[in-house]
């Protein structure tokens, strides 16, 4: 079995990666290994922000990594909140506090139209980088729905399933979804090195 470290503490990203990379390969997250290090994520696209996750983590373990960096990019903010999702609107606000900041932003857009994009990197060593960037098209709904999921979940219509994001069954989610994409050709790539 492949082990590698999964550099982050949240939850729902290790559940969605973990279902997806099954038995084979083992996800180590930071919370297990007790790290209390805080990573400046100050890149500025998804890719380097998951490559610093990835090298800080890296230095102290000296083992295989693998971060994500994800987020929504609204096409009337010019791509925003991007990279700043987690922290859009400022600190400590709540996934639905967040959500409804960004729909005051849009108020009066004609185009609503969205991505969820993640970037996923596997960092063997300083000389072996995987890189996969992939992304979900929908458009912004102003009535958030569903149950499931977590961030901006709720305001991500997809126009071909009926749902938003947060209406979908994990198994839908992991199918269509930005990570999902992403860690179905990570896992092989994966299948097919040596480490």
């Amino acid at each position: 079995m492949k082990e590698i470290i999964l550099s982050t503490f949240n939850q729902h990203k290790t559940k969605e990666l973990s279902k997806i990379f099954g038995d084979d390969i083992r996800l180590i997250t930071l919370r297990q290994l007790d790290f209390k290090k805080k990573i400046v994520e100050d890149g500025s696209s998804f890719i380097e922000n998951s490559i610093i996750k990835c090298k800080q983590v890296y230095k102290k373990f000296k083992k295989p990594v693998m971060a994500d960096d994800s987020g929504l990019c609204v096409d009337a903010l010019n791509g925003e909140p991007g990279i700043f999702s987690a922290r859009y609107g400022g600190q400590g606000l709540s996934d639905v506090q967040r959500y409804e900041y960004l729909l005051k932003q849009l108020k009066g857009a004609s185009n609503l139209d969205a991505s969820f994009v993640c970037a996923l990197v596997l960092y063997i060593n300083f000389n072996r980088i995987y890189i996969v960037q992939e992304e979900t098209h929908g458009k912004i709904t102003f009535e958030p729905r569903g149950q499931n999921g977590f961030g901006y979940d709720p305001i991500l219509f997809l126009p071909e399933l009926n749902k938003t994001f947060a209406e979908l069954s994990d198994d839908d989610k992991n199918k269509i979804s930005h990570r999902g994409k992403a860690a179905w050709i990570m896992k092989r790539v994966i299948d097919e090195i040596e480490f």
